[in-house]
């Protein structure tokens, strides 16, 4: 992704946030800040990616429309499972990938080895804590959909690391 679409997409956000909807409301900013990697999806195939923030509760019952010119649209998740690996610093190309490929170590090591899901599309999720004006005790997270045979797999190993 190059750091000038990146630049866009994020300005359009804060646009959105600060009023550019159909009702000119204020949003707070929420975290995480959601980027999802989509292997393949882009020009040549490159990676294409989506940025996602969280609405808080207030609006999520509906959500405002972003003015059309910002081409924005809402979109909801179902519950669903995930796989998480923290990691600390800026969230840049050059430790994502790696963080990435850690996580995917780690579940091929554990009784998640093969239960990744392709149902949302994505290859993967950075989730982004804090303010780019934050320089330490930063925290981001590399996030990856896993699916298991029922709805409560993912329930019963909360937390494991390999």
């Amino acid at each position: 992704m190059s750091l000038t679409t990146l630049s866009s997409v994020l300005f359009r956000l804060f646009q959105y946030i600060e009023g550019a909807n159909l009702n000119y409301s204020r949003i707070s900013m929420t975290v995480p800040v959601l980027t999802s990697i989509v292997p393949g999806a882009g020009p040549l195939h490159s990676s294409a990616y989506f940025v996602k923030f969280y609405l808080p509760t207030k609006f999520s019952a509906i959500p405002p429309l972003a003015l059309p010119e910002l081409n924005l649209r809402p979109d909801s998740w179902k519950s669903h499972c995930i796989a998480v690996r923290k990691f600390s610093g800026f969230a840049r190309d050059s430790n994502i990938v790696k963080e990435a490929e850690k996580l995917a170590l780690s579940l091929s090591k554990s009784p998640w080895a093969n239960s990744t899901s392709t149902d949302s599309g994505y290859a993967y999720s950075i989730a982004q804590y804090n303010s780019p004006l934050r320089f330490i005790r930063r925290v981001n997270e590399v996030w990856v959909d896993v699916s298991g045979p029922d709805e409560d797999s993912c329930k019963s190993r909360l937390m494991a690391e390999f």
